[in-house]
């Protein structure tokens, strides 16, 4: 899928004054300074489109943006560390949860996963949370330049076995790099068809 538009749409913190959900959507979310505006930035080919900070917890909205006229990317808060009080912690944990489990549009989650990092528990509490709400997600490992080609792979294999513990099912992984824009292609092209499986289901139903 080629990225022919992005524009940033609307900024809210209720579900309830999303864009009306009649287009596909895809939400990106992971731990704070995960490198999600980054992320989002490189797969648009729009270095503005997302807001990106040094520091963490920069995104305090859920942010909509507009794809080719045809498809929502959601930019959402980051989960964990943030420098905001414990009240607003809970605020940002609601939020999230009540767009995750009543946006009807919702395709798929993109949780995205330090590949520096060995597995953390707080990254495996949310993927256990989408699984218990039945939403369909995929992993995507980031900031593959900041490791050799092995360390990646070796964090990305840890992360991957240690979910193999808990689920039977484990969705497609992506690793990348907003620097060089690794996993771009792969990604896009995942997106693309399951914005086709939506619109012939759409078909389908009419």
């Amino acid at each position: 899928m080629e990225i022919k538009s992005s524009k940033y749409l609307i900024s809210n913190v209720n579900v309830n004054a999303c864009p009306k959900p009649d287009k596909p959507e895809f939400a990106f979310i992971g731990r704070s300074n995960v490198g999600k505006s980054s992320l989002i930035n490189m797969l648009t080919n729009n270095s503005k489109l997302a807001k990106t900070s040094g520091s963490p917890g920069k995104t305090q909205h859920i942010n909509h943006f507009i794809i080719n006229h045809n498809w929502y990317l959601v930019d959402l808060p980051g989960y964990g560390y943030a420098k905001v009080s414990q009240n607003k912690r809970r605020e940002f944990g609601h939020m999230i949860s009540d767009y995750l489990q009543k946006r009807e549009n919702l395709i798929c989650v993109f949780v995205l996963i330090d590949s520096r990092l060995k597995p953390q528990e707080i990254d495996l509490d949310f993927l256990r949370a989408l699984g218990e709400w039945g939403i369909p997600f995929n992993i995507v490992f980031t900031k593959a330049d900041k490791n050799t080609q092995s360390e990646t792979s070796r964090n990305a294999k840890f992360f991957i076995n240690k979910m193999r513990e808990e689920w039977e099912y484990i969705p497609r992984s992506f690793i990348t790099s907003s620097v060089k824009h690794l996993g771009r292609k792969d990604m896009l092209q995942y997106i693309g068809e399951l914005i086709e499986q939506y619109e012939n289901e759409l078909t389908e139903q009419q």
